[in-house]
């Protein structure tokens, strides 16, 4: 049956105005009421409606909820210990408590899937399911925030959720409904990195502009294949 719902390039007005003006809302300021199960149905919904060369859909999603996210706090004490083998026991319950900084927290995993197309192009489709998610929840009148701390690249943690090799988490995204209204932070200066090709062009790619100098180059955290 064919699909007439199917948006390839309809103008919206209101869809631009809102990617123009778009803001992370801080966890902290996140609190109930989450979205409801259809609710979150409809996000993740979304969120797996990104590009993704070949189909592969190499991401999956994790939801805390409920009492379910006080559940997970033994778990992260556990992980966090192989992070600092000294940690007191105030600091241990105090990381212990990470989901419980909004009333939903979804994690994206990204999963690597066999098939011929790069696993680059892969994470991308899982970014992107992170963003897709972000707006969504926007979209439906919550906050959201997409954090990755120390817990989405500890092993301990990983291997006590049941991720594998071929997972790696893209993001745990917090959503609840905002307190008060995030303030704004500086954009890009899109002269200093766009570039508008012609033969003998320098490319604007922004290095003086926002590399951290007192920082080197990053190196990966993601898994090896």
């Amino acid at each position: 049956m064919k699909n007439n719902k199917i948006i390839a390039a309809k103008k919206s007005k209101e869809l631009v105005e809102y990617l123009l003006h778009r803001r992370t809302t801080p966890k902290a300021t996140l609190a109930e009421p989450a979205p409801t199960h259809k609710e979150i149905e409809t996000i993740l919904t979304a969120a797996s409606r990104v590009p993704d060369h070949g189909k592969l859909n190499p991401w999956h999603f994790i939801i805390f909820e409920g009492d379910n996210r006080q559940k997970i706090a033994p778990l992260l004490a556990e992980a966090y210990k192989t992070e600092d083998t000294t940690a007191s026991e105030a600091k241990l319950e105090l990381e212990s408590e990470k989901f419980l900084s909004a009333p939903l927290v979804i994690a994206v995993i990204s999963r690597l899937r066999k098939g011929k197309h790069p696993a680059w192009e892969q994470y991308l489709s899982a970014g992107a399911a992170c963003q897709n998610l972000l707006l969504a929840a926007n979209a439906l009148g919550y906050g959201a925030h997409w954090l990755t701390e120390w817990y989405s690249y500890n092993n301990k943690f990983h291997d006590l959720l049941g991720l594998d090799e071929r997972d790696n988490v893209a993001g745990f995204i917090y959503i609840g409904t905002p307190q008060k209204a995030p303030e704004e932070r500086d954009r890009p200066d899109l002269e200093k990195i766009t570039t508008y090709w012609t033969p003998d062009c320098k490319i604007n790619k922004g290095d003086k502009a926002y590399d951290k100098e007192n920082f080197d180059l990053p190196t990966t955290k993601i898994k090896p294949l």
